[in-house]
């Protein structure tokens, strides 16, 4: 364990608050499907940057979070946001080193991956099938995962986050 102390936890703080305001932001009926994923956006990039500081315990309190937040199961998000940040900080090194379109395709498959559980609970729930709607959010949060990145990076260099 290293004897630094940690710099910049407010910065993650922030960005995790901002990422909960997109995700509750109101949307056209007709862009509800095409939504990004911010949370998830934002806790991969963060596993990915400091997996020492962000793992499947923030993981589980971010899905718990967004379950207050979104009127949704208790516990719905929360399983899912684990196995991202499982899924993340388990291949932390091998993210690292992809170029950003190998990373947005990993981003893709994460996210498509995350959300069986979630459509597993809302088929036990009665809720009607979203068809192919699971796919058009890891969609734009694949193509989306580029700027996030950049912008989390920037913020992470900045007030050095580590």
């Amino acid at each position: 364990m290293s004897l630094e102390r940690h710099h910049g936890g407010w910065v993650i703080i922030v960005s995790f608050i901002f990422s909960f305001m997109l995700a509750v932001m109101p949307l056209p009926p007709w862009a509800v499907f095409w939504r990004p994923d911010w949370v998830a956006l934002v806790l991969i990039y963060w596993c990915i940057a400091v997996p020492q500081r962000i793992g499947v315990t923030t993981g589980w309190f971010v899905g718990i979070i967004h379950d207050v937040l979104s009127d949704t199961l208790l516990g719905q998000h929360a399983l899912t946001f684990t196995l991202i940040a499982y899924l993340s900080v388990r291949l932390h090194r091998q993210l690292r080193l992809f170029p950003w379109w190998q990373q947005s395709i990993g981003v893709f498959v994460f996210i498509a991956i995350s959300q069986l559980p979630s459509v597993w609970i809302r088929t036990i729930l009665g809720y009607p099938q979203e068809g192919w709607g699971v796919i058009y959010s890891a969609t734009t949060s694949m193509i989306l995962w580029r700027w996030v990145f950049i912008r989390l990076r920037d913020l992470r260099r900045t007030y050095r986050v580590f």
